[in-house]
């Protein structure tokens, strides 16, 4: 697992042990960014299950202005912690270590997000939770854009919470990543 590009690029960054995390491959990373490439520039990026924090870091190095990393894990935490030290990230990200339901529920941002990646564990099914929590909350930015990765059987994006609409959905072997925006901002 490495830094795809940017002014990090080719860092390698380390994963957290077990499997209690599963890091998006490099090439699935590297084409999710070559679809948002265009909107990471000065944009404020959420990283929601952050495990290694490979997200907000390859966000970071591809010109995003600052990151909130949210992880409820000891592991998850040192090994972030670990790889924003090794790529000089530490003063532009934050680190919570937190449950994600409860971190969306009550963060107060200096900004809302402009973008937003959630990976939750594919047992958890809070997708739908999370998303409400964020609408409600106005943790999205004005035409800013969630991107989810979910396992392929997974279909909660069918049923979105009210605000929110799906603009896209990329499909790869074993998982898919599905893109919404606020109701009414979908161009």
């Amino acid at each position: 697992m490495r830094v795809i590009a940017g002014s990090r690029r080719s860092i390698p960054l380390q994963s957290v042990d077990g499997m209690a995390t599963r890091p998006t491959q490099d090439r699935i990373k590297e084409t999710l960014f070559n679809v948002i490439q265009n909107y990471i520039p000065g944009c404020t990026f959420l990283d929601l299950y952050a495990g290694s924090g490979q997200m907000a870091i390859e966000a970071l190095s591809r010109g995003a202005v600052s990151a909130v990393l949210v992880d409820s894990g000891r592991e998850p935490k040192k090994v972030i912690e670990k790889n924003l030290e090794k790529t000089k990230f530490t003063e532009e990200a934050r680190l919570y270590t937190s449950a994600v339901l409860s971190f969306v529920s009550t963060a107060s941002p200096d900004r809302p997000f402009d973008i937003i990646y959630m990976d939750p564990p594919y047992d958890l099914h809070e997708e739908n939770a999370v998303l409400e929590k964020i609408i409600e909350r106005n943790l999205l930015a004005e035409n800013g854009q969630i991107i989810v990765e979910a396992r392929l059987d997974n279909n909660f994006y069918e049923k979105v919470p009210a605000g929110l609409v799906v603009t896209r959905v990329k499909d790869y072997k074993t998982n898919r990543h599905v893109f919404l925006k606020r109701a009414g901002e979908e161009s």
